[in-house]
This record gives structure tokens, C-alpha cells and sequence, in this order.
């Protein structure tokens, strides 16, 4: 692909460089003049988006009712089913944009950061807030968040979204950085010469990436409705022939025939959907975990594996410097001096800011010859190594520091002294400290080591604790780390771990072999970045479900590939951006949360797909089986729409109920629940159709006042309203007390309906009380105490093999 012309771009003017950055006023002045470095984004105006909440399947099949109903006069209809269309519209658009407000909210709080000097000062400053003739540091895992002139150093950069390449490309002084390209190696220092639309792309705001992909639950809800038309077509064809042989007219029966295939279409699914994740991504927000893919709560709740990054994410990420060991003549001021001649303070590196401050806290400079840094190259996981070239007393030296074995290699050291080296690290390991060796040399000439630093980075207090919650909850943990092996195996047994491994031992693995080695390890150290990716697929391809959590670039292609990608607070653009969860507060406490909060959504999710099945067997069967058995319609096809709108919308509280997680990776392999939902369908529709055999004659029901339509209604919005009851929990009904929201839907749902059959619709006559209260109380026995021991029955028989047992609601 052709790469962008930078002159023919429209640019802001150029401004001179400023050593000292801009000043308060300057900035002032120029964001007056250029705003702020951001792109307005096209929104689709709120009408379209109302208009497009009548279009979909459940959409076109009520207007096919409708227009159907229109035709034949029946306009009673006619209203009830353009109310449930405005409705489901309104619901489904209100909802949408809670949604899109949550989303934006969200965008809002994971917008990238910048280091920019201003006032002679390296500033943090959000990148929207960026103007021309800023002075920017850039370093591995930076977004570049506009377009920029390279001052100093020298980087490499992915800028496949700007050229679709996916070569790095490499770039010097005076060349120019592109908005949105991501830097992959080297640092420097840049001038922003574009903000905001004027930059080649314009997506300095397009950090997160919000993609929706279809969600596992849609992909089984879909899969089932599949097999519900089929039944319901069976069916439907049986009474569409058995009508002709009656010679009843076809657009007698088409109406009700279209209501009983629509009752077998979620209607009310994208709400109930939209709902749970909001609820949930509400809660999760307010504990500091940014859900940024729709998916990701989901995925935690099947997550059963859990890889680490040890760094700021098991420990502190706070080092200091806890011993210096001078080897040879060299004092400890000449190892802290030259360590922090090689460490750079804009990069805020946690390494490079511990040996500053030590040198500055024990005046190691005091007496030295005046030095200067000329070049600088930054820490990197394949070099395990910063170094710079100084200039001391007029004499040009390189000093670095790095990994114990880099840096011996480096410097030529023979075997007796690496293992030297070797045994002071393993030492300082046992004790839970990091090594680093320092080593310095003439520009041209070898190097030699000067002395060995210890660096503590004790873990975090609650780190044990979390580790020991998540392996209740049945998430295995591992550690993956860059660091020694030593260092690794130390800082595992402080938090409970077992079994580190080194990366290498993975090398030898091939495709099909080495199980015990993954299964068997609680970790891994010395990993490079594409060893954290072999890692996940791998377990991924064992047919675990993985979660990773990282900070770093080199975390970010494992993020991506993890089903569960969690960023830590202190993650770097590209982490966050690779990621599908980010916390907000240091440690990993929060994930307990995510993974509750998944399982959670997860069950009510389940409540409602194992709902709808019993009760859309319930509404198709018994209509079938009675028209079959009486020759008649029991149930009008206006009765029929009113219960699709109050069950479906009522169920939408399923969202907000009481729910306890359970204490195991969940599963979407609901093919037992399934069996137990048509069971218990089957079950309510022997039931409705006895209660009806029995009080047909002694009620003297009728179809010609309509009384047999009330009746047959009532049956089965009891029946549906009292089964949800019994579904939401999985042992007994009563184990548990239903959520307020829930309880007061349903409440309402049966005061409603109830309340609907006095009010002289057509089609509908009003029953004495003792008839409404013997089905009502007819439908509460055989839902939480017949069926309500078969469900128990059941999912202890078919389903406690491979799940847990009563752990869905909570007392």
C-alpha cells in the first residue's frame, strides 16, 4: 500500500521548538485557536435509531398481525398489537441509549494519557489536551495520540492503521509520527505538529476498541428457537390441516396461528439482554472494573484458568533498591551512579525511577566529574537491558543494566565469575529481591561488571488472598513472568503458588504433547511476550476458558487472544486497548468481582432461556392439544398477544434478581436444562389441559360469551407467572426470596391481567371470583409443589453431574 504524503496534508502551522515546553498561557492561547485534540464523532440521530426498533423478526411478524387483523376488522386486535410494537420500541430505545451512555462513559475514563513538558515540567496530561508545539515523550506501548515530529531518538512504529501495513516501520529525527500508529521499539522525544481532525486519520479517541460481537447466549438462544419452530411448525401444520378438514375458514385461524409462531420469538430479548449487562456493568463500574467489550462479563463467568503477570499485578509494582554489592574497586556510589546514568526519568519506569532516586538519596554524584547522557536505549524484553552513552570528565563511557546473564555475556565474564554473579542472584532471590547487574565500559571498548543491585518488590497484601478466593470459585491461577527463575519461585510461595516453571521447558513442546507441563505448572519465568501467547492458546486448545491479565506491550498480544483480556490500572495504551476489562484500582481484588458479577449475569440469563422454552410449550402445546381434542380455539388470539406482552416484559425484572454466584466455572452446554425446561412444559400443559377438563362443564365455560377464553387465559398466565418462581432457583422455590423489582413485576403482571378480564374486552368474559381464585390457586400448587419437585428431582438426576446444585438464587 502506497504510503501517506505528509505535504499534501492539511496541518496546523509549525511552532518553534521550545526546550522548556510551552507555558500555561501558550496553551491556553492555542487550544482558544485549534480546541481540543479530538474528532466529533458521527452519531446516527435519535429518530433513525427509534425507527430501527421496528424493524427485526419479532418486529415484521406483529406488523404482519397487525396489517392481517386490520384486514379482517378485528381492530381490538389491532390496538393491542400496535401498543405491544410501541412499547417493545420505546423499551428497546430507552435501553439502547443507557447503553450508549454507559459506553461513552466508559470511553470516557480509558482515553490515553500523555507525557508532555510544559513549564519545564514532564506532565501527565490526558491526550485530548494536547495542542501544537507540545513537547511529548514516547516510549514502547505508546499510542501516538497525534501527529508528531520526532525531535530526538530513534522508534519504530506498527502504523497499520494508517497504511494497512503491518510491517514496523522505522523513524528518525525530523520524520513524522501519524495519529493512531503505535511505537513497538525506542523512545523519544516529539513536537505535535496536528490535533484533533486535522491529523492524517483523526483517532486519538479510538483507544478501546467497543466491538459487539454476538454473544455465546445469543448464539444459543438462536439455536433454540430454531428447534422451537420446528416443534411449533409440527404443530401448527396439524391444526392447519385438521381446520381445512373442519372447513373452518383460513383467516379465521391465520391470526392465531401467527400470535402462537411469535410467542416461540424472544420479543423481548435485545431488552432483557441489554438490561443484564447494564446492570451489571453499572455494578462493575462502581468497583473499579471497566467492562469494554460487551462479551467479557460473560466469558468471566465460564473462565476457569487465570494466567498472571507477576509485575504490578501480584506485587506492589513499587521498587526500591535494597542492597548494592560493589564488585571489584568499585564503591557502591560508583554502581548507583552508573545505574542511574543508565535509566532515563520521563520514561517513569519503575526500574529506572528506584535507582534515580537511591543515587539522589545517597549523593552518589557528590564529588564525580560533571556527566552528561548522549544516548540512551531503553529496557526491551528480547535486550533485558537499558544502556547509555555518557560523557564523564570529557570522556565518553557506555554504562548499562540488565538481567544477571545479559550483561555477563556482554561483558565477556568467564564461567567462574557468571556463576559468582549467579549465586549472589540466587541469594538475593531467596530473600524475595530482584537482581540487576551494572556494568560499565569506554564508548568503544569492553565493558566490565561494577556491581550487582537488589530490587524488592514485595506482593501485594491482598495477593495471597485473592489467589486463594479465585481457586474456590474453581479459576486456577499462574504466574507468567520475565523474571528470573529464582525471583519467580520466591515470590510464588509468598502467595500460595506452586510448580514455576521456566519458558524454555516450553520449547521443547509440541502440538499434541507436553500436557503436564501446562497442567501440572503454576507458572512460568524468564517468558517472553510470545511465550504469554503460546501459554493462553494453548490452554485455550485444552478447552479451557482463559482469562490473562498484563500491563504492558508485550502483555497485549495474549490480552487479545485471552477470552477474559484484563488490563491492570496502571496498563499502557496498548494493553488497555487490547484488553476487554480494565481495573481502575491497583491489584487484582476486583476480578473476584467480574467473575461474580459474570456468573451472576450468567444465571440470569439461564432463568430466562429455560422460561421461555417451558413457556412457549406451554402457550403451542396446549392450544394445539385442545383445538385437536375440542375442535375449538380455547384461547382467542387476542388473549394470546396480551400474554406475549405482559410474560415477555415482565421477565425483563429477571435482570435485576436476587442471584448468588455459584462456586464453578459455568457452562454454555445446557442441553440437561434444556431437557428439564420442555419437561416442565410439558408437565404445565397437562395440567392446564386437566384443570380445563375438569371445570369446563361445573364453570359452565363457553366460547360463545367468552368465558372459556377468560379461563384458558387466566390458566396460562397463572401457570406462567408462578413458574418463574419455581425456574429462578434451582433447588426448592422457597429456598431463596426473589429480588424486589422481580417480585413487584410479577405482582403487577397477575394484578393486570387479572384486572384486564373485568374490563369487558372482547372477546373476554369476567369470571366470579371463587373460579379466578381456584385457578389461581390451582396454578400455585402444581408450580411450586408439583412441578417444583420434579424440577429438583431433575437437575439432581441430569444436571448435578456437571454443575452445581442451588446456586442460583440467594437468601
Amino acid at each position: 500500500m502506497q504510503q501517506p504524503e505528509t505535504q499534501t496534508k492539511t496541518a496546523d502551522p509549525p511552532v518553534p521548538e521550545r526546550k522548556a515546553g510551552l507555558s500555561g498561557e501558550e496553551v491556553r492561547k492555542l487550544r482558544d485557536t485549534y480546541g481540543f485534540n479530538e474528532v466529533e464523532e458521527r452519531k446516527q440521530h435519535p429518530v433513525l435509531q427509534f425507527l430501527g426498533r421496528f424493524t427485526g423478526v419479532s418486529a415484521w411478524m406483529l406488523e404482519l398481525i397487525l396489517i392481517i387483523s386490520l384486514i379482517l376488522g378485528k381492530y381490538p386486535d389491532v390496538a393491542v398489537v400496535a401498543t405491544l410494537l410501541v412499547v417493545n420500541a420505546v423499551v428497546g430505545f430507552y435501553q439502547e441509549r443507557r447503553a450508549t451512555g454507559i459506553v461513552e462513559a466508559l470511553r470516557r475514563r480509558l482515553q490515553i494519557s500523555v507525557r508532555v513538558l510544559r513549564d519545564s515540567s514532564w506532565q501527565v496530561v490526558p491526550a485530548r489536551e494536547l495542542v501544537p508545539g507540545d513537547l511529548v515523550r514516547i516510549r514502547p506501548g505508546d499510542f501516538v495520540p497525534a501527529d508528531l515530529r520526532l525531535l530526538s531518538g530513534v522508534v519504530r512504529v506498527d502504523q497499520s492503521a494508517v497504511t494497512g501495513e503491518s510491517a514496523e516501520v522505522g523513524k528518525s529525527i525530523g520524520e513524522t509520527l501519524f495519529s493512531g500508529s503505535v511505537v513497538r521499539r525506542g523512545e523519544g522525544d516529539a513536537q505535535v505538529e496536528s490535533i484533533g481532525s486535522k491529523t492524517l486519520y483523526g483517532r486519538t479517541t479510538e483507544l478501546v476498541n467497543l466491538a459487539k460481537p454476538v454473544l455465546h447466549i445469543e448464539e444459543v438462544v438462536a439455536r433454540l428457537v430454531r428447534w422451537l419452530f420446528v416443534i411449533l411448525g409440527t404443530l401448527l401444520g396439524l391444526v392447519f390441516a385438521v381446520s381445512l378438514f373442519r372447513g373452518m375458514a383460513i383467516a379465521e385461524i391465520l391470526p392465531l396461528m401467527l400470535v402462537l409462531l411469535m410467542s416461540a420469538v424472544p420479543v423481548a430479548l435485545p431488552v432483557m439482554f441489554t438490561v443484564s449487562m447494564a446492570v451489571g456493568s453499572r455494578e462493575l463500574a462502581r468497583l473499579g472494573v471497566l467492562v469494554t467489550r460487551l462479551s467479557a462479563a460473560e466469558d468471566a463467568a465460564t473462565m476457569d484458568t487465570l494466567c498472571v503477570d507477576k509485575t504490578g499485578t501480584i506485587t506492589m509494582n513499587s521498587l526500591g533498591i535494597a542492597e548494592v554489592m560493589p564488585v571489584g574497586s568499585s564503591t557502591e556510589a560508583d554502581v548507583l551512579a552508573a545505574g542511574a546514568l543508565a535509566s532515563r526519568e520521563a520514561n517513569n519506569d519503575p526500574i529506572d525511577l528506584a535507582f534515580l532516586e537511591a543515587a539522589h538519596e545517597r549523593k552518589s554524584f557528590e564529588g564525580r566529574p560533571q556527566s552528561a547522557v548522549l544516548a540512551f536505549v531503553p529496557f526491551d524484553a528480547e535486550r533485558r537491558r537499558t544502556e547509555a552513552l555518557v560523557e564523564e570528565g570529557g570522556v565518553r563511557m557506555r554504562v548499562m543494566k540488565g538481567a544477571v546473564r545479559t550483561i555477563a555475556a556482554l561483558c565477556s565474564e568467564d564461567e567462574a565469575a557468571t556463576a559468582m554473579l549467579d549465586g549472589m542472584a540466587a541469594e538475593a532471590a531467596r530473600k524475595g529481591y530482584r537482581a540487576l547487574v551494572v556494568a560499565k565500559g569506554p564508548e568503544h571498548g569492553p565493558c566490565r561488571v561494577i556491581g550487582m543491585v537488589t530490587l524488592s518488590d514485595p506482593p501485594r497484601p491482598d495477593a495471597a488472598r485473592l489467589i486463594e478466593t479465585l481457586s474456590r470459585l474453581g479459576v486456577r491461577v499462574r504466574m507468567l513472568t520475565g523474571d528470573a527463575l529464582p525471583v519467580a519461585v520466591e515470590t510464588a510461595r509468598l502467595v500460595g503458588l506452586k510448580g514455576i516453571r521456566r519458558a524454555a521447558d516450553l520449547s521443547g513442546v509440541r502440538e499434541g504433547t507436553g500436557e503436564a507441563i501446562y497442567s501440572e505448572a503454576g507458572g512460568f519465568a524468564e517468558v517472553y511476550p510470545e511465550d504469554k501467547y503460546r501459554v493462553v492458546q494453548y490452554l485455550q486448545k485444552a478447552g479451557h476458558v482463559t482469562g490473562m491479565t498484563g500491563d504492558g506491550v508485550n502483555d497485549a498480544p495474549a490480552l487479545r487472544q485471552a477470552e477474559v483480556g484484563i488490563a491492570v490500572s496502571s496498563a499502557t495504551d496498548v494493553a488497555k486497548g487490547a484488553a476487554s476489562v480494565v481495573l481502575t484500582e491497583p491489584g487484582l481484588t476486583n476480578i473476584v468481582a467480574l467473575v461474580e458479577q459474570g456468573r451472576i449475569i450468567y444465571q440470569r440469563l439461564l432463568t430466562w432461556v429455560l422460561n421461555k422454552i417451558s413457556r412457549t410449550v406451554l402457550k403451542a402445546a396446549f392450544v394445539s392439544v385442545a383445538f385437536l381434542m375440542t375442535g375449538k380455539f380455547v384461547v382467542s388470539a387476542f388473549a394470546m398477544l396480551l400474554l406475549t406482552f405482559m410474560n415477555d416484559f415482565a421477565k425483563i425484572a429477571l435482570a435485576t434478581d436476587r442471584v448468588r454466584p455459584s462456586q464453578q466455572p459455568e457452562t454454555w452446554n445446557i442441553g440437561r436444562y434444556v431437557v428439564v425446561a420442555v419437561v416442565l412444559g410439558v408437565a404445565m400443559v397437562a395440567e392446564a389441559l386437566l384443570l380445563l377438563g375438569i371445570c369446563r362443564v361445573p364453570f359452565g365455560l363457553s366460547e360463545i360469551d367468552g368465558s372459556l377464553y377468560t379461563f384458558s387465559f387466566l390458566t396460562l398466565l397463572y401457570l406462567a407467572i408462578f413458574s418463574i418462581f419455581s425456574v429462578r432457583e434451582r433447588n426448592r422455590f422457597n429456598a431463596s426470596r426473589p429480588g424486589g423489582a422481580l417480585l413487584l413485576a410479577l405482582a403487577a403482571d397477575a394484578a393486570i391481567g387479572t384486572a384486564l378480564t373485568f374490563a369487558g374486552l372482547p372477546g373476554m368474559q369476567s369470571l366470579p371470583w371463587w373460579q379466578i381464585l381456584c385457578i389461581f390457586s390451582y396454578a400455585a400448587f402444581c408450580c411450586l409443589v408439583v412441578n417444583d419437585l420434579l424440577k429438583v428431582m431433575m437437575l439432581r438426576r441430569f444436571v448435578s453431574a456437571d454443575t452445581n446444585s442451588g446456586k442460583v438464587a440467594a437468601s
